[in-house]
């Protein structure tokens, strides 16, 4: 069944950026900044990195998923723990899953504050 599924999701265009083997570190540079896959915990006591969970970095925040509040509180901690210009969430607004794009930071940065 597995296989079957990857030879489905690999000459699928919409799924194939998202499955690639080769390539699971949640931080990489990107041609505007440095990308960070993140797993939100939204609701939690304190917010925190955890660190990585699976192929994300976990990220804990006190806000609750709704009107963008665990984004905006998603964005200001990525900016505090790594010195970050500016922060967008750039996939998965609405869902736990989310790629954010840090411009103004090295990718090297990035790497020692989150994981």
């Amino acid at each position: 069944m597995a296989a079957s599924y990857m030879a489905y999701a690999e000459s699928h265009p919409r799924f194939r950026s998202y499955i690639d083997p080769m390539n699971n570190d949640p931080i990489r540079k990107a041609a505007d900044g440095v990308e960070v896959d993140v797993l939100v915990v939204p609701n939690a006591s304190r917010p925190s990195v955890v660190g990585v969970h699976g192929d994300r970095i976990k990220v804990r925040v006190t806000k609750p998923p709704e009107r963008n509040r665990a984004n905006a509180a998603v964005i200001e901690l990525l900016l505090d723990c790594t010195g970050a210009r500016s922060a967008t969430v750039t996939r998965g607004r609405t869902a736990r899953h989310k790629t954010v794009l840090l411009t103004g930071v090295t990718l090297e940065i990035v790497r020692d504050e989150l994981m």
